[in-house]
């Protein structure tokens, strides 16, 4: 009798379920459901397949346009990468708006999570900001050699971080770009010529034509000396201990340290064979004795 009671019961049920109207109330639920979040869901895959397609487009634009600026292949890559991830983060944003998601608290979260990791990582950003612009803007190149930052060496290789120059007495150095980015640089790379500035002290008592033509025969016969700029050498200066003569020298870059040692040199050499003496500073040192009483 149990058992006829509870087939009875199901039975019961599953008429109150069929019942056409209740049926149709649901049918017509489901159709509004459909049609409402259907909609929304179509929307919002259209958005992020769209979205998705002109992320791509924006990065290859992104590639196109500097690489025809001849940029680093290294900011180029990261460059493009920033600019689609940024691109497919709005998308998927706007895509879960679509879909009636609050995405207010989420934007939030990521706004906060991004400035920690900002101030986290203030220094290592300063580098990298530093670093883009060095690539960007080129103010010296792998086998430049410059002073910046405390150092002098020729640049070895230009990171995102840090670039590494190679000392003249052949030390590794790595400097943080932020150093670069901040401090003055100077390249002595750039420039096909350069001036080779030397000061020549002679005594008083010396003959300052003798002087002058002793010099301008030294330049005449080294021929790493560039006519165009014409040289200067001229008296400058009534020191304390010698009458100077500036003596200013146009080479070519290459040869600008053998020029100065070379000039350097011979110029003591022919002084001493021409009796021209090359004073130094002297102190007289007086001695007071003092009688015991």
């Amino acid at each position: 009798m149990a058992n006829g009671a509870e087939t009875a019961t199901v039975v019961d049920q599953v008429t109150e379920i069929m019942d056409p109207d209740k049926v149709s109330q649901v049918l017509e639920m489901g159709k509004e459901l459909v049609i409402t979040y259907g909609i929304k869901v179509i929307t919002a895959l259209v958005i992020f397949i769209i979205g998705k397609m002109v992320a791509n487009w924006v990065k290859k634009l992104v590639i196109k346009v500097m690489k025809k600026a001849d940029v680093d292949q290294m900011i180029i890559s990261f460059t493009s990468s920033i600019a689609y991830i940024a691109m497919l983060a709005f998308v998927v944003v706007a895509a879960l708006g679509q879909l009636g998601i609050q995405t207010t608290s989420f934007i939030a979260i990521l706004g906060a999570a991004g400035l920690a990791i900002g101030l986290a990582l203030q220094g290592s950003l300063a580098n990298f900001a530093a670093g883009f612009l060095l690539i960007i803007f080129r103010p010296f190149k792998v086998g430049d050699v410059i002073e910046a930052a405390g150092v002098t060496g020729k640049v070895n290789a230009i990171h995102i971080f840090t670039t590494t120059l190679t000392t003249p007495d052949n030390k590794t150095i790595i400097v943080p770009n932020a150093k670069l980015g901040s401090d003055n640089i100077i390249n002595y790379s750039t420039q096909a010529t350069r001036r080779v500035d030397l000061t020549v002290g002679v005594s008083y008592d010396a003959d300052l034509k003798e002087v002058r033509t002793i010099l301008e025969d030294i330049v005449s016969k080294d021929s790493r000396i560039l006519s165009d700029p014409a040289h200067q050498i001229a008296v400058s200066e009534l020191g304390d201990n010698s009458v100077n003569f500036v003596v200013r020298l146009w080479v070519e870059s290459a040869d600008y340290w053998d020029v100065f040692f070379n000039t350097t040199e011979t110029v003591k050499t022919r002084f001493d064979a021409a009796g021209i003496g090359i004073p130094f500073p002297q102190r007289d040192v007086h001695v007071y004795e003092h009688k015991a009483a």
